[in-house]
């Protein structure tokens, strides 16, 4: 717990939206100062004078732009950033981008007369920032992994045809999530992915990442099948999980009520997993906040599964794979740049048991 009140500077052009979200976060005592800014100008006096712990940042801030503002900030003020964002389309790319320059998290923003949805939009983020401010930090990934070249020749891509990869991820994972699939070869198991993201993001998350990748990545459609090479994102809105079928796995959305607080949710993907692949799946848990995939882990252990979560020293924030340490549900660790490697290590050993 911090040892005092965490004090946040609201940088957003709407009035009401600065107002409405404060009174939600009222609902927190561990938060003090909540004033605003209407613009990139406003919001470097207030940080010259209220000297905030945690910024909530407009994805469409007037001013400048919130990639400019984090651009300066990150080398001037550098502390947590959580977006806010009204969730459509074209700000995808650019919540992405705004990622990348350090910014933690990002959050739709609510139609400004739902108060219920405001009220669990501010205990979100109440539950982000006292993370952020506690345990958040910038990591740097890197560009390629010498375990790969450590391998045995010819033993790098050896696995079943019934291979599943599947990882979850949240706070931080859209850049652990690129690392990894960077460091991964063409000719990979099928992967399927939840990030937590909001609906609008996911394809320009999954359009990125297919830009950093050997893999063929895109969003995930109804009934489409995996092959080798494929890396399927679910969308942002509706939990996805993996089936086996006609001599391939097929991704098919289902419903969407929360899980975890999350939809979708990583243990609906990995509970999927653990009855279709059982054995055959290698499950990852990256970085992120709460218990999202944990006991989803700890069932594909017991099937059989090889589990893989995120270490330590490379999450921006070391939740969900804690939570699955602490239950027992982790194979092996890594940082997101050795994953690829490891899992197929782990593979090919397996293959070659008597």
């Amino acid at each position: 717990m911090p040892s005092r009140p965490i004090r946040v500077l609201i940088i957003d052009g709407s009035p009401m939206f600065r107002t409405r979200l404060k009174a939600a976060l009222r609902c927190d005592p561990g938060l003090e100062q909540l004033v605003g800014a209407m613009d990139a100008a406003e919001a470097r006096e207030r940080i010259l004078h209220k000297r905030p712990d945690v910024l909530v940042l407009d994805l469409d801030l007037p001013g400048g732009g919130a990639i400019t503002f984090l651009r300066e900030r990150r080398e001037l003020y550098p502390v947590p950033v959580l977006l806010c964002s009204a969730a459509t389309t074209r700000d995808g790319p650019r919540a992405l981008e705004a990622i990348s320059l350090g910014a933690l998290d990002v959050f739709a923003k609510p139609h400004e007369d739902d108060r219920e949805a405001f009220a669990e939009l501010g205990r979100r983020m109440a539950s982000a920032m006292r993370v952020a401010f506690g345990r958040a930090r910038p990591v740097q990934f890197a560009a390629s992994v010498p375990t790969l070249r450590r391998l045995p020749p010819g033993r790098m891509c050896e696995f079943d045809p019934h291979t599943l990869v599947v990882i979850g991820a949240s706070t931080g994972g859209t850049e652990a999530v690129r690392t990894l699939l960077a460091n991964a070869p063409r000719s990979f198991p099928p992967v399927a992915i939840v990030q937590h993201l909001p609906a609008h993001f996911t394809k320009a998350f999954a359009d990125r990442l297919n830009d950093h990748s050997a893999l063929s990545v895109r969003e995930a459609r109804h009934g489409e099948t995996l092959s080798a090479g494929d890396a399927l994102v679910a969308r942002g809105d509706t939990h996805l999980e993996v089936r086996w079928g006609a001599g391939a796995y097929e991704v098919v959305y289902t419903h969407q009520r929360a899980v975890n607080r999350h939809c979708p949710s990583v243990d609906v993907l990995f509970d999927s997993a653990a009855a279709a692949a059982g054995r055959h799946a290698a499950a990852v848990l990256l970085t992120g906040m709460g218990a999202d995939g944990a006991r989803g882990m700890l069932r594909l252990r017991r099937a059989g599964a090889l589990t893989i979560g995120q270490d330590q020293a490379s999450c921006v924030v070391y939740g969900m794979p804690k939570v699955a340490a602490d239950l027992g549900a982790l194979a092996a660790t890594g940082p997101p740049e050795a994953i690829p490697a490891l899992i197929l290590a782990l593979l090919a050993q397996r293959a070659h048991v008597p």
